[in-house]
């Protein structure tokens, strides 16, 4: 029995102990975004417009990161034809439309009627009946938290004008 709460002691002393490396170890955005498994097409996308280094960079960023199937209701051919060599610069405004620099939480999103993106557009903020709206989508998951910033889940692509 002494043997047993020994042993039982050691093991909750050593898992205290790791517990705070393991809290540090948190991934960068796109890697936490790649492990959610709801992204795929976002990690296509940063791939094709050569963004994945900076998201992973030190930030800190915010993302309004649309779903797989927020980039399924794009008009039929649009997604194809953006992730084209040709298109990349296109493809790397609507990406960077998405980030904001910073780390902007939740409760703060709130309090905002805009962002300035990286792209330079400003994005439209609003809470209409207790939800968040960034331009036309819906904030659906906010604060999940990167090494390197934070992510807002969102359900549909966003634009800055002109695109």
């Amino acid at each position: 029995m002494k043997t047993m709460l020994t042993f039982t002691s050691l093991a909750v002393v050593g898992m205290l102990a790791a517990a705070p490396a393991r809290a540090q170890q948190t991934t960068n955005i796109v890697d936490t975004a790649v492990a959610a498994g709801s992204f795929t097409t976002l990690a296509k996308a940063l791939t094709a417009a050569d963004l994945v280094a900076t998201l992973k960079g030190p930030g800190p960023f915010t993302v309004f990161a649309p779903t797989d199937e927020a980039f399924a209701k794009l008009p039929a051919g649009t997604l194809d034809n953006l992730l084209k060599p040709e298109n990349k610069d296109k493809l790397r405004r609507i990406l960077t439309y998405h980030v904001v620099a910073g780390e902007v939480r939740a409760a703060d999103v709130v309090k905002l009627q805009s962002a300035k993106a990286v792209s330079g557009d400003a994005i439209t903020v609003k809470v209409r009946d207790g939800k968040v709206h960034v331009d036309d989508a819906n904030v659906t998951k906010t604060d999940i938290q990167a090494s390197n910033g934070v992510i807002h889940v969102i359900d549909t692509v966003i634009l800055p004008k002109g695109i």
